[in-house]
């Protein structure tokens, strides 16, 4: 069964449209999308225990803490982060009003105030949809200052089939806007999984980057030591924008971005214990935990599905029939009832559904049992949508006369095609029914 960052990587791309600024992209920087990302606090504390520098601070969970970090940090001139898994932090909006997630402070004062306004708050930023993203902590800094500022990332390339450092001289700017306007200035190193980053490769980076003589050496060593972090922790991305020299002229990350590889969760113990539940989707959690694959997307069709590879070509027939996604659910091999019922309780959750798609492979469970678990689950959450099922495999004609003789409006149909219409119809229809207020039942002759 492929596991959550695999699917979710799969859905992304089949909802993602094509002017989203991925697709602009160079190919190297097309990645999967992984489940696990670590706030920025957590980040400089692997930085530092790889011997990178960051700049000197600390998390704070409360204002009071927010006063105390910034008393201890022992500057007038420091930086408090708003601790939100989503990018565009410094341009963002809280619910309560407050302007930016990353402001500059001069004081423990200011930290308290700017914390009592950050913390227990959604901040809302371009990536994280009108809803937001709750904040539950605030990074205290002390502001350093950059003579010069680069972008260096180290990703997983499924093109070259290996790692990549990718760097720019433009750092401290968005990326993406970056390859679009220049991509002359960005540079791709390919690493050999085998050999590592040598020092020679190492040092071409640097120079390239446009270090002065006097930091290339440590600007040799940050490079390599981020690499070690890449491989020893599992890590798909590690994004450092910007990595600078300062004014004193040392090598300095002054931002992080990581993501972990989901696959590797049972070597990288440590890793997972840092996921932080609260800036992910409440479904995508309670469906992890209940063992599903669940990705939510835009649409209204839900899709109950076992195995990624149906998953995918149960949502391509949706789309060319002229309906919408309104997620991605793989139930695994097993698909039982009880993750039946999970499934439809999380499917039905989202309001926009108008119709539900199951579309499951009875192999290692039957069809018979898939059925009985599927009417059991329609009578006791007592379900008024309409429910199309395509049930191939094991036992299939005997759950075909279960579903058809129980009294229920349970659509069984065998084409994957009539199938697809269906949904996409009766969709249709109630879509109608709602805009006009008129009873679901009613309409579908229910």
């Amino acid at each position: 069964m492929f596991r959550l960052g695999r699917n979710r990587a799969l859905a992304s791309a089949f909802a993602a449209p094509k002017t989203s600024p991925a697709s602009r992209l160079p190919s190297f920087a097309q990645q999967q999308r992984r489940a696990l990302s670590i706030h920025e606090y957590i980040s400089a504390d692997l930085l530092k225990q790889y011997g990178i520098d960051v700049p000197k601070g600390a998390v704070a969970k409360s204002a009071a803490e927010a006063e105390a970090v910034a008393k201890s940090i022992g500057s007038d001139d420091m930086v408090i982060k708003a601790q939100v898994l989503a990018g565009g932090r410094g341009k963002g909006t809280f619910d309560n009003g407050l302007k930016g997630g990353v402001r500059v402070i001069y004081s423990p004062t200011e930290a308290k105030m700017f914390a009592e306004q950050m913390i227990g708050h959604q901040l809302i930023t371009k990536q994280t949809g009108a809803q937001g993203r709750l904040c539950n902590s605030v990074y205290i800094c002390e502001r350093k200052f950059a003579r010069r500022e680069f972008y260096l990332a180290v990703l997983m390339d499924r093109g070259s089939q290996g790692p990549v450092i990718v760097s720019s001289s433009q750092g401290g700017m968005d990326i993406e806007g970056v390859a679009k306007e220049n991509p002359d200035a960005i540079n791709t190193t390919y690493i050999d999984i085998n050999v590592g980053v040598t020092d020679e490769m190492a040092r071409d980076i640097a120079v390239k980057l446009g270090f002065s003589e006097q930091c290339v050496d440590d600007a040799v060593k940050t490079i390599q030591n981020l690499y070690k972090i890449f491989l020893e922790k599992d890590a798909t991305q590690i994004e450092i924008n910007p990595l600078s020299e300062t004014s004193d002229h040392k090598v300095m990350c002054m931002d992080a971005k990581f993501n972990f590889d989901d696959n590797a969760e049972f070597r990288q113990k440590e890793a997972f214990e840092w996921r932080d539940t609260t800036q992910e989707d409440a479904d995508e959690v309670r469906a992890a935990e209940s063992g599903l694959n669940f990705i939510k997307l835009d649409g209204d069709i839900g899709c109950l599905v076992n195995g990624a590879g149906l998953a995918m070509a149960t949502m391509d027939i949706i789309k060319l029939n002229g309906g919408q996604p309104a997620n991605f659910l793989d139930v695994g091999g097993g698909a039982t009832p009880a993750a039946i019922k999970e499934a439809f309780e999380l499917i039905t959750s989202d309001p926009k559904v108008t119709a539900i798609f199951v579309n499951i492979f009875g192999g290692i469970v039957r069809c018979d049992a898939i059925a009985h678990g599927l009417i059991n689950t329609v009578k006791s959450l007592d379900l008024k949508i309409p429910i199309i099922a395509r049930l191939q495999g094991t036992n299939m004609e005997e759950a075909h006369r279960l579903i058809n003789d129980s009294g229920m409006k349970i659509f069984s149909i065998d084409d994957l095609q009539n199938a697809a219409e269906k949904a996409v119809q009766l969709s249709k229809v109630v879509k109608m029914a709602r805009d006009i207020d008129v009873g679901v039942e009613f309409t579908l002759g229910i």
